[in-house]
């Protein structure tokens, strides 16, 4: 029997509040709340597709829920816009420097608040505040190892920012920095094309708010073949539709301990601007070429979500402004980041792969089209090419799973010139992402996936490494296909033109395993560890204890009991935000899983107070000396000693040296009790 699909929005998706009117240039009156605040309230939640599915086999297992929910909003951009709305009570004030020599040149010093480890790891943001630092990314310097850079969202300031993290001595101390955008103003018409610069770094370029932006969120981190480092973050407004894409350079001296500032009216730097109730720009990864005898070094590349809304979308249309679609854009500079290409639509069409492109009534579109999509990630293969993977929720009509999706480009031209293009082929795919069945929880704003045992927000986006000598690409995402959050792992050997499914990563069960990031180990001939039957990979991960009934979520969304996480004790579930977590490293060897794993950090509590539902959208991993490993991890081992700021328990940033893992992983081994 064929499944019937009907399409149904959890509230109304008005991104007018707050906007320059598209075609009057005015004002609306009343305006005063952007997207990311109506989202942080719930005023408008991701759009849902309830499915009828039909019985038999792992994609359609049973459950209490048959419905897709379509890709939404990043959890940090949520976050960051939710500070809006928390009492000035919780604020509070701290270090935000970084050390540097009077020579420019940085040191090894950290700052004064460097010693909160609690006897293992080291903690990678130097604040002296207590208010959280979480969703990481982490990599190393190809012409100085030692030189590691880390970014993670930081809202020590008030508003979320994203905040940089250097290491000169391998990861043993750190300094840290918050980046330098804050005096940029939204002026789309600005971005348009120019003699000087014949690129676009607008979509719409719409009228501007000539406002700085107040929040920022999901940083990314790169370094290219000759040391310089590269960061990129989304900016936004909370009370407008301003939205930013940049991705700043330090120079090699700098070792990432300094990046240059974006002016007011900056065209440098700049990937995309808008304010349009028509555009969000969101979930940003970049990467650069380190490849020195490839055609395309040095060049950096970033991908990212653009959310797209009309009122042509929704069912039926009655004038506010709906979500239609979110697409994967991308863009190269050639010239150090400091010119980007007019941003390019590249997740594609595929006839065999996605389906109901033009599903949302009145709205011309090719029904082929992979355009619900989010979570995307870049990386650059020795010949210069350059593989993109995303989630994608275009999957067929009687399939109640999303997918992951890969699309390999051929990038040429020059940025400055306005002759470059990532020139990317149709999507392949790269594995399935079994959502059937997959928790959810209530933060304020309708059920949406996540971990219960720790109350925080969760989802599938997949993360891609690859060999530096062979081109192997591994990707990795979690998934709830043996019903739990597990890793999975997908594996190209032909530079992700075709992709093949790996078993199950982690080798433990009862757990719930989830923001994974995988590495390739550095192969040296003195490595008598390395097994010359395949690559050594690595892959790291969170792990949660489950709930009682966790594959059942209640029709209003799991709920905590605990008054410090939000919930009511007369209305709530047993054990959700109360249970404990950690962060491993696996290893092993090619498809070989499951693989190994050690534990690295503590068992750690539910974050609480004002950090309540949110602990990132993801973690990292870099393998910079052969087979040693730095992961890196947001936890809240550190008490708050001043709890009027909101919180119990500080989420702060942490990592460590670890030989890789290898071998085939022990079911038995490291499991997590309750709080």
């Amino acid at each position: 029997m064929r499944a019937r699909r009907t399409v149904t929005f959890l509230g109304v998706l008005s991104l007018a509040v707050g906007a320059l009117s598209a075609t009057t240039g005015a004002l609306p009156v009343g305006a005063s709340d952007g997207l990311a605040k109506q989202a942080a309230r719930g005023e408008i939640r991701a759009a849902r597709i309830p499915i009828t599915v039909n019985t038999g086999g792992v994609q359609s297992r049973a459950a209490t829920r048959t419905e897709r929910v379509l890709p939404f909003l990043s959890a940090g951009t949520i976050e960051a816009a939710k500070a809006a709305l928390e009492p000035d009570a919780r604020d509070t004030a701290g270090d935000t420097g970084s050390p540097a020599g009077s020579s420019g040149t940085p040191t090894k010093a950290t700052l004064g608040c460097g010693q909160r480890n609690q006897g293992q790891n080291i903690r990678v943001n130097q604040d002296c505040t207590y208010r959280r630092q979480a969703e990481e990314q982490i990599t190393y310097n190809p012409v100085d190892p030692n030189n590691l850079l880390a970014g993670q969202n930081d809202s020590r300031v008030g508003y979320n920012q994203c905040g940089i993290d250097y290491s000169l001595d391998n990861g043993k101390h750190w300094g840290d920095l918050l980046p330098p955008f804050r005096q940029k103003q939204n002026q789309p018409l600005a971005e348009k094309p120019t003699a000087a610069d014949p690129n676009s770094h607008t979509i719409l370029g719409s009228p501007g708010t000539e406002h700085t932006y107040d929040a920022g969120s999901d940083p990314t981190v790169a370094f290219d073949s000759q040391g310089n480092a590269f960061f990129s973050c989304v900016g936004f407004d909370v009370a407008s539709d301003a939205s930013l894409l940049y991705v700043a350079l330090s120079p090699k001296e700098a070792q990432g301990s300094f990046f240059y500032n974006i002016s007011a009216h900056s065209r440098r730097y700049v990937v995309a601007e808008d304010n349009s109730i028509h555009i969000f720009h969101d979930k940003n990864f970049i990467t650069a070429d380190k490849y020195t005898s490839s055609p395309n070094r040095d060049n950096v590349y970033v991908t990212w979500t653009v959310f797209k809304s009309s009122p042509l979308c929704g069912a039926p249309p009655d004038g506010k402004e709906r979500y239609c679609s979110s697409p994967i854009y991308g863009s190269m500079s050639t010239n150090h980041g400091r010119t980007w290409s007019t941003p390019e639509l590249i997740s594609g069409t595929s006839d065999a792969l996605c389906s109901f492109g033009n599903f949302f009534t009145h709205l011309p579109a090719d029904v082929h089209a992979c355009n619900f999509d989010q979570g995307s990630e870049p990386s650059v293969l020795p010949n210069g090419d350059v593989e993109v993977i995303f989630n994608n929720g275009n999957t067929a009509a009687n399939n109640p799973n999303s997918q992951q999706l890969g699309v390999h480009c051929k990038p040429s031209g020059s940025s400055p010139a306005g002759t470059a293009h990532l020139n990317c082929a149709a999507p392949a795919k790269v594995g399935d992402d079994v959502t059937l069945g997959e928790p959810q929880c209530d933060f304020g704003r309708g059920p949406e996936e996540c971990i219960p045992g720790a109350y925080i927000r969760t989802n599938d986006f997949p993360r891609i490494s690859h060999n530096t000598q062979n081109g192997h690409l591994y990707a990795t995402w979690q998934d709830y296909r043996n019903g739990e959050f597990d890793i999975q792992m997908s594996i190209s050997s032909d530079g992700g033109l075709t992709w093949n499914e790996a078993a199950t990563v982690n080798p433990d069960r009862g757990l719930d395993h989830y923001f994974p990031d995988a590495e390739q180990a550095l192969a040296s001939r003195g490595d008598n560890e390395a097994d010359n039957g395949g690559d050594r990979v690595g892959a790291s991960y969170y792990r949660t204890g489950r709930v009682p009934n966790e594959d059942a979520t209640p029709a209003a969304g799991f709920a905590p009991c605990n008054p410090a996480q939000g919930g009511n004790p007369s209305a709530c579930d047993p054990g959700v935000g109360a249970q404990m977590s950690d962060y491993v490293l696996a290893g092993g060897t090619s498809g070989q899983t499951p693989y190994a794993f050690k534990v690295l950090s503590p068992s750690f509590v539910a974050p609480d107070g004002a950090q309540t539902g949110f602990n990132g959208d993801y973690s990292s991993l870099t393998i910079n000396r052969g087979i040693e490993a730095h992961p890196v991890w947001s936890d809240t081992r550190n008490a708050n000693p001043f709890p009027d700021n909101g919180v119990t328990h500080d989420e702060d940033i942490f990592t460590d040296a670890v030989a890789l893992p290898n071998g085939h992983g022990d079911e038995q081994e490291g499991r997590l009790g309750s709080n």
